[in-house]
């Protein structure tokens, strides 16, 4: 399949027309660089903005969770959550790190991950 890039609105080769993508390339690239790219010096720079509430990560739009903390909040959570820490906040006995796991409870204190 092929497909625009994102280099190509950077690109000296770059149509500028939506039915077609450049002149070296006029139906787009089947893979994910392209070897003809040339930087146009002269192209606007990439505008790097997020919508409020979320996040791309990896080209992908992430929408944040409603539960909104405040800088403090989440600088305090870094600091002591056992995710981050991988020890009990309470006890400080160390919680072994699982993949995928969503809870992180304190099997020695009982201190419970209310964070979710």
């Amino acid at each position: 399949m092929r497909r625009k890039v994102p280099e190509c609105d950077r690109c000296l080769f770059y149509a500028h027309n939506p039915h077609l993508v450049c002149t070296v390339h006029p139906e787009g690239v089947s893979s994910d660089d392209c070897l003809d790219f040339q930087c146009d010096p002269t192209a606007e720079p990439e505008e790097l903005w997020e919508p409020e509430g979320a996040s791309y990560y990896n080209g992908e739009l992430i929408v944040t969770p409603q539960q909104q903390w405040s800088r403090l909040e989440q600088l305090a959570l870094l600091d002591s959550h056992p995710m981050f820490t991988g020890r009990c906040p309470k006890c400080e006995t160390g919680i072994t790190s699982e993949s995928l796991r969503v809870h992180w409870d304190c099997e020695h204190c009982g201190w419970i991950d209310d964070s979710v």
